[in-house]
């Protein structure tokens, strides 16, 4: 996978198959217990839909990275819960649940040989 500006692709010649629209990052306090290890995607998608404008159901499909397997059950579980919305994140309701089958569609990286950080370049070969 290559990022790069799409007047860098056209200069090159390359042809220009995604674009990156929105994009969030955050990170937790894992050393002081003040939240559980890799529990920042939880945090950074509701920034990003609200950025973005859009409601977590209103995506096509989802692709959560998952470190460890547990990492995309505990986000899960923390964006349909009322008490962690409201109380961590800020939210009035649960951010919601997703429709499993639309979740990792073209599988993940624990299914391609481990937590590689190559299932974004997986979801954008496909």
């Amino acid at each position: 996978m290559l990022l790069a500006s799409e007047e860098w692709a056209v200069a090159h010649a390359l042809p220009v198959q995604a674009f990156l629209t929105a994009a969030q990052t955050a990170r937790v306090d894992h050393v002081h217990k003040r939240e559980g290890l890799l529990m920042a995607p939880a945090y950074a998608m509701p920034k990003m839909l609200t950025r973005a404008g859009v409601g977590l159901a209103e995506l096509d499909f989802y692709e959560i990275h998952e470190a460890f397997a547990a990492q995309v059950l505990c986000t899960l579980k923390a964006w349909e819960d009322p008490v962690f919305c409201r109380e961590r994140l800020g939210l009035e309701q649960p951010l919601g649940a997703i429709d499993r089958d639309r979740l990792n569609v073209h599988g993940g990286s624990l299914g391609a040989a481990g937590g590689l950080g190559i299932t974004p370049i997986m979801e954008a070969a496909h």
